[in-house]
């Protein structure tokens, strides 16, 4: 899930959001949104043809949390639980039972006898269920507190006796970490005889009997290790999260994959390949190592990059693997195949996946290519909001899935099929590649050494498929080093030397530095395609990052093999070059790489981290809370190939001229002008605290000041504003703020009043006195008109009332994805939204044919609780300017006893 925002601060220095909500409009006279059904939690949900959702439970309502985990047993009940609490059980009503409630039953696993209201927790915390082998796994999540006892780790629930109780419980394996980066899901495998287990990258990967992935990580990149400025994840290290196969009685954990962010979740396609779903830095949103949440193809010895900061590594690295579909900006959590589904077969073959920030579940359909998978994905149910948790098919062939997290309102929702396809099972095998055979074969070397592994698996050094490459070198690896060390060094064909020298880098001698060069700088690059000629550039700085810099005459030889190709004729192919020869220390590096940040448009228009499932404008109006916030960093998106080698040049010791530390410094004075996420003004901070470190002591005023010192904060991790509320803000509740501005608005002051309204954008969205944008309603008036609890309540509960005037729409497509935005214009053939309330002039334009139908959005543009960064004063002082619509003659500023209550 995305990052804890300070809640004191949100949407006052991060989300950007409008002050004054469009639920005022109603207040002037227009027509609010209506649906004209009965069931809000149904009718927020948007569903393809033929699929009905029932709401079955609200655990929130019922004061049982929050869930987020769910399984089923074998009698076909349903066991979940709070994220913070307890487990529970379910006898599901059947299907057409109309309004009939499940029978839930608290678990209290042994603590106190069932019906006892005790708070004490005797097992829960879960974010993973599972239950096999007459057992409930449970993967705790937990720092052991006052309510609950048990740590994080994977624990075993049994019935020993068979009261149909666990009465005992097993700790298999503690885990160290928790939190939403700790220990996450756990499924059967295909075969019914072990377990998966899936954790993020918070929690220490345990000593394992066995890894498919060699234990050899680093974090192998030259790229300068900046650390996020903000403190997130600065002590995690290679190799971020992971992902484990146990037997039943967790006595052998052998380590599958690793290098993920915070996979929350995973699945099993009917080809037995396990599917995740990674989630994004979104603080990075950007920056030149953003990669978006992605589903990956976790194959044997899986490494995805995931590295701390600045040190992730590019998908392009060839030690590493790439996604199958990048899906965007979001949170992902609960994941699970369509298997079983009574759906329509194609929906029964698809991997579904959740995002929680943004409210979809995906269906995710894979096709074969070559040993893995292109993919594609539609919105298959999405809602605003809809917090996702976590999802199955059940025992009926029903879809049933969960919201909740973070303590939010949470239900359960049941979907069937009722349309008129057929939905008989499945059954046939999928069709695999002749290259799926042939990387499912070399995974079988992936474990202890095995006779004839390395003449088997060489061959496959070059093969055309990525993930054959990679199966082939992770075998190589898997046996001893004195078996193929002389043979990698000796190898000609250009492709398998560039691999087997990324596999000699990992498990050979540092000695043998000349010799691994030797054989790299041999290979002609010319005939190479992009891909070839990146893997050898990877290699030597794996040479590098293991060994060390080349010095001497092995320095000398790699600057003749490089430097004459940079720059190249692409922007990857330059970020590698220009790492390399900077960290060499190349002549005429920094000279180049200046000329190249000049090329404002050199990586292209596409968003960083590639091309992806869901545009980030799109998700701008599916939740005010985070949407906004992106609207506010595509306002002035970071040119983020400029940002590649500006912070690469920080760590250029040599080289520069005063002319040449002019125009390098100046850049990072212009670069605090754009907006990225949350860390990126803290990161260009960093990277210009680097670079000066490089400037003679007596020009360090000089520069400090030309490249922007005087724009930021002490911290360096915000622009410094004319005004930040000061606080202690705190949650406002309606009465208590109309109980403080009824008190009386008697001696505000106008100034602190407007720097508040500006402070937090308001003039962003709306107009005051002509001045101001026209997303929200002109609030010049206001005062004039409503009382101090309609202002407020506007505010505090925006989404209480929502005009048509102002709303969003909601248009389904004939692709079945939707788009959300403010229609501002349509002609015989063509609807113009606006998406970005902070690029209100930026219109989309969507073909009427591909639109099924459209509905406005119950939604607010403005996120609740706005004000809750403000003490009473500061509410005081922005209720006097709003009340005075800006005029610092009003009579609110000319009294100075009694009370000022409005009309």
């Amino acid at each position: 899930m995305f990052s804890q925002f300070n809640v004191a601060k949100l949407g006052l220095a991060v989300a950007a959001i409008v002050l004054i909500g469009t639920s005022w409009i109603t207040m002037q006279g227009a027509e609010p949104v209506g649906t004209g059904l009965d069931d809000p939690k149904i009718d927020k949900l948007k569903l393809l043809p033929g699929f009905k959702a029932e709401h079955l439970y609200s655990p929130s309502d019922n004061k049982q949390g929050s869930w987020v985990a769910m399984t089923f047993d074998d009698k076909g009940r349903m066991i979940t639980s709070d994220q913070y609490g307890f487990l529970y059980r379910l006898e599901l009503p059947p299907i057409g039972a109309g309004s009939q409630q499940p029978k839930v039953e608290k678990l209290n696993v042994g603590v106190v006898q069932p019906g006892d209201t005790t708070k004490k927790v005797g097992m829960g915390y879960a974010q993973g269920l599972l239950y096999a082998f007459n057992s409930l796994y449970v993967m705790v999540n937990n720092r052991t507190n006052k309510d609950f006892d048990k740590g994080s780790g994977l624990y075993r629930l049994q019935d020993t006796d068979g009261d149909d109780q666990f009465d005992k419980v097993t700790l298999l394996r503690a885990l160290k970490g928790e939190g939403e980066h700790g220990p996450h899901s756990i499924v059967l495998s295909p075969d019914k005889k072990s377990l998966y287990v899936m954790c993020g990258n918070f929690t220490d990967v345990p000593k394992m009997d066995a890894y498919r992935l060699p234990p050899v990580w680093k974090e192998d990149n030259l790229f300068p290790a900046i650390k996020d400025p903000r403190g997130h994840a600065v002590d995690r290290m290679a190799p971020g999260g992971w992902l484990a196969k146990i037997d039943p009685e967790g006595q052998k954990w052998e380590l599958v994959g690793a290098g993920f962010r915070n996979t929350f979740d995973f699945a099993f396609n009917d080809a037995g390949d396990i599917l995740g779903y990674d989630s994004d830095m979104e603080w990075d949103f950007g920056l030149p190592w953003y990669k978006p949440t992605r589903i990956c193809h976790i194959t044997s010895g899986a490494e995805f990059g995931w590295r701390t900061a600045a040190s992730n590594w590019s998908p392009t690295f060839a030690d590493c693997l790439p996604a199958v579909l990048n899906m965007g900006q979001g949170s992902p959590t609960g994941v699970f195949a369509g298997r079983g589904s009574r759906f329509p077969q194609k929906y029964q073959k698809a991997i579904y996946a959740f995002d929680w920030s943004f409210g979809i579940m995906y269906a995710v359909h894979l096709q074969p290519k070559a040993s893995s998978y292109s993919a594609t994905a539609e919105e298959f149910i999405s809602g605003s909001p809809l917090a996702l948790t976590d999802g199955l098919v059940g025992p009926d062939g029903s879809m049933y899935f969960l919201t909740g997290g973070r303590r939010l309102e949470s239900d359960l929702y049941r979907i069937t099929y009722t349309g008129t396809e057929s939905v008989s099972p499945a059954t046939q095998a999928p069709t695999l590649t002749a290259e799926h055979d042939i990387r499912t074969k070399l995974e079988q070397y992936h474990g202890e050494p095995m006779a004839g592994a390395v003449d088997a698996a060489w061959p496959y050094l070059n093969h055309a498929d990525r993930f054959i490459r990679y199966a082939a070198r992770i075998a190589v690896e898997h046996q001893p080093v004195s078996q193929w060390q002389d043979k990698a060094l000796a190898e000609t064909d250009p492709i398998r030397a560039t691999y087997a020298i990324i596999a000699l880098t990992h498990h050979g001698d540092p000695a043998l530095k000349s010799q691994m060069l030797n054989t790299l700088l041999k290979i002609k690059l010319d005939p190479l395609t992009e891909e070839q000629q990146l893997a050898v550039l990877r290699a030597i700085e794996l040479v590098c990052t293991r060994t060390g810099i080349p010095e001497g005459a092995d320095r000398d030889k790699v600057i003749a093999y490089l430097n004459p190709r940079y720059p190249a004729k692409s922007a990857v192919l330059n970020r590698a070059y220009s790492k390399l020869l900077i960290s060499l220390e190349a002549p005429g590096v920094v000279d180049r790489t200046l000329t190249l940040l000049d090329k404002k448009n050199e990586d292209g228009t596409g968003p960083v981290g590639g091309e992806t499932v869901t545009a980030s404008s799109d998700l701008i109006l599916r939740n005010p809370q985070y949407g906004l916030d992106i609207a506010k960093m595509l306002e002035k998106l970071p040119p983020a190939q400029q940002t590649y080698y500006a912070t690469m040049l920080s760590s250029a010791k040599n080289g520069w001229t005063p002319a040449l530390r002019d125009k390098y410094f100046t850049w990072f004075a212009n670069a605090f002008k754009y907006q990225g996420g949350r860390s990126y003004i803290g990161f260009i901070d960093k990277a210009r605290k680097l670079a000066l470190a490089h400037v003679p002591k007596e020009q360090f005023d000089r520069y400090n000041k030309l490249s922007g010192a005087e724009l930021l904060t002490a911290s360096g991790n915000d622009i410094v504003s004319s005004y930040v509320p000061k606080g202690p803000g705190r949650p406002w509740k309606l009465d208590t703020a109309v109980a403080i501005v009824d008190n009386g608005l008697a001696g505000r002051d106008f100034e602190t009043g407007k720097k508040i309204y500006s402070a937090i954008l308001c003039s962003r969205c709306h107009s005051m006195r002509g001045e101001g944008g026209d997303i929200g309603p002109d609030l010049t008036q206001l005062g004039t008109r409503f009382s101090n609890r309609d202002i407020l309540e506007a505010i505090i509960l925006p989404n209480k009332t929502v005009s048509d005037q102002y709303a969003s729409t909601i248009f389904y497509l004939k692709n079945g994805q939707s788009v959300l935005g403010r229609l501002v214009n349509e002609d015989k053939t063509t609807y113009s939204i606006s998406q970005n309330p902070f690029a209100p002039d930026f219109l989309r334009k969507i073909p009427k044919k591909d639109v099924t139908s459209k509905k406005y959005s119950t939604e607010s543009v403005m996120l609740p609780g706005l004000i809750n960064g403000l003490n009473p004063n500061e509410l005081k002082d922005l209720m006097a300017y709003l009340k005075s619509g800006g005029n610092q003659d009003n009579e609110i500023y000319k009294s100075t006893q009694g009370t000022s209550k409005g009309k």
